[in-house]
């Protein structure tokens, strides 16, 4: 068989299996596993699948996925992240719509220590909602600002996302890292400004807070210290050199432990939590790569991946049409799968095509990063939406699917403008990292 047919065949069957609901981690393997071997032998194929399940599992730069989902685990089981959400409510909780801005806030926040989507969802949903829902904030905008919040956390670092695309195209994870803090407080910045906005057109969405005295709000800074100290210990260790990410990441869970524990602040229970929810969140992504990988070597023989950059390359337009296109396959993409598979399924695709026009390596990571955050709010997948539902049924039932993906849309307006100005500004992605390395 033609090897660029074979990998039309398996691409298609591979989307029909996601259709059935198997696990997209198990599908990738299946088809590259079976794809591969017809290609080129069944001994290749076990040789290939066995190597590249093991590598995924043993491979040291991965190492720093789990290390960084135990600091954000540790962190939520100590309660940092009900500290940072006073602290935000404090300052933002006495304006309109100041309870959705506060956790908008606290998940960027969050995000410093967690670095994953779903679990700064899942975490803050459990702090904001019922406090929105005590203040009788619209169900439609609680629950969507917990859910678009919680996507900061796949760019703001440490990010697990950008681990996998810096492993993936051997970029620096150190400048993926920070080339993420100022977009990620952009996109902080103009989710609060949307808030705003609707709640000065519908006042009904997100009525006033509680008002605190300035004395209240700065004590309520000291809520912030753990946060700080520990984000400064990984990214300033990364920034001086005295350590690299994948030590960073030990450091950070060292630090975040040292403190839960000096302070009294987590219950042996607590920690044993920690380590079943990393556990269990960590095999599914190390999965997730395995099959990936094994994926990608499949389309790596049938050339497909060369054949499309050929003919992307070939298109008369400028390198901003293309790219715009590269962009809303991605957000088209993100509609239907999960956006860690997504990244491992196209990257090997589309990276040769980005940097072969001269676009940063760095900034299209974080654009991409961006582009497949719209893609945890949006159906059919929406994981975070489906996160913030399922949380929801047991703090506040009367929440509904719709009501979620109702107030989705302000905020991936918001998304959009925020991936705008990154496109025309790109300084705004590289000038930390260009300060840096």
């Amino acid at each position: 068989m033609d090897p660029t047919m074979a990998g039309v065949i398996g691409i298609l069957i591979m989307v029909v299996l996601f259709m059935t609901r198997m696990p997209v981690a198990y599908v990738m393997m299946l088809v590259g596993f079976v794809g591969f071997s017809l290609l080129t032998s069944w001994k290749g194929g076990l040789n290939l699948m066995s190597r590249n399940i093991y590598d995924a599992f043993a491979s040291y730069e991965l190492s720093t996925i789990p290390l960084f989902i135990l600091m954000g685990q540790i962190a939520f089981n100590s309660g940092i992240s009900k500290r940072l959400y006073s602290t935000a409510y404090h300052f933002l909780g006495e304006v309109r719509g100041g309870l959705a801005m506060a956790t908008v806030s606290a998940c960027t926040a969050f995000g410093a220590v967690c670095g994953s989507s779903p679990a700064t969802a899942a975490t803050m949903s459990t702090v904001g909602i019922p406090e929105m829902k005590r203040y009788g904030y619209a169900n439609s905008l609680a629950a969507a600002s917990v859910a678009s919040g919680g996507g900061l956390g796949m760019i703001m670092p440490p990010s697990v996302v950008l681990i996998i695309y810096g492993v993936l195209t051997e970029q620096s994870i150190g400048a993926l890292f920070v080339s993420g803090i100022l977009p990620a407080i952009m996109l902080t910045a103009l989710f609060i400004g949307g808030i705003h906005l609707q709640c000065r057109r519908n006042p009904a969405l997100g009525p006033k807070g509680e008002s605190f005295t300035w004395a209240e709000k700065l004590r309520s800074l000291l809520n912030l210290s753990d946060t700080i100290i520990v984000f400064a210990l990984v990214i300033g260790g990364l920034f001086k050199g005295w350590f690299t990410p994948t030590e960073a990441a030990s450091i950070g869970v060292l630090g975040v432990l040292a403190l839960a524990i000096v302070k009294r602040q987590i219950t042996w229970q607590g920690f044993v939590n920690s380590l079943y929810e990393t556990l269990r969140t960590s095999c599914m992504v190390l999965v997730l790569i395995a099959g990936a990988v094994v994926f990608g070597k499949f389309l790596a023989v049938t050339r497909i991946p060369f054949d499309i950059a050929s003919w992307v390359s070939g298109f008369d337009m400028p390198p901003f049409a293309i790219m715009s296109a590269i962009i809303l396959i991605y957000f088209i993409g993100g509609c239907f799968m999960d956006s860690l598979a997504l990244i491992m399924l196209t990257i090997p695709v589309f990276f040769p095509v980005v940097t072969g026009m001269g676009y940063d390596p760095i900034w299209f990571g974080v654009i991409i990063v961006l582009v497949t955050e719209m893609g945890v709010i949006t159906p059919p997948v929406g994981i975070n939406v489906y996160v913030v539902y399922g949380m929801c049924q047991k703090i506040a039932p009367d929440v509904t699917l719709e009501d979620v993906f109702k107030g989705i849309l302000p905020f991936m307006l918001a998304i959009v403008a925020g991936i705008t100005l990154l496109f025309i500004f790109p300084q705004i992605i590289l000038f930390l990292p260009g300060l840096m390395y």
